[in-house]
């Protein structure tokens, strides 16, 4: 069974970094694509950032030159360094897996979320 362990969600001032981390684990052969989301409040969940195995990345106009996407693809986890934070950046962050290639096949899989507030 996979599981995704998410990490480094908390509070920060406006202008402050988090960095997030996606572990996978599980018995996986790998993994396709590796992205985050997050839901506000009263919003949908929406595509922050996502990074395939092979590197290409691709970001919400939100998130554009403030956010980093990254991987280990040894370690099945991904990253998002989260620069100059605003208070709309405050949600739920969930770390997705696309395409999990195990002993069962291919599938997708969510972290439990971690928060984010930005607020002084």
């Amino acid at each position: 069974q996979v599981q995704l362990v998410e990490s480094g969600g908390g509070l920060v001032q406006p202008g402050g970094s988090l960095r997030l981390s996606c572990a996978a684990s599980g018995t996986i052969f790998s993994i396709y694509a590796m992205g985050w989301y997050r839901q506000a409040p009263g919003k949908q969940r929406e595509l922050v950032a996502g990074i395939t195995r092979g590197g290409s990345t691709n970001y919400a106009d939100s998130a554009k030159g403030r956010f980093t996407i990254s991987r280990d693809n040894a370690k099945n986890t991904v990253y998002l360094q989260m620069n100059s934070l605003k208070h709309e950046d405050t949600a739920v962050y969930y770390c997705n897996a696309d395409g999990v290639y195990t002993t069962v096949g291919l599938h997708d899989y969510w972290g439990q979320g971690t928060q984010v507030t930005v607020s002084s």
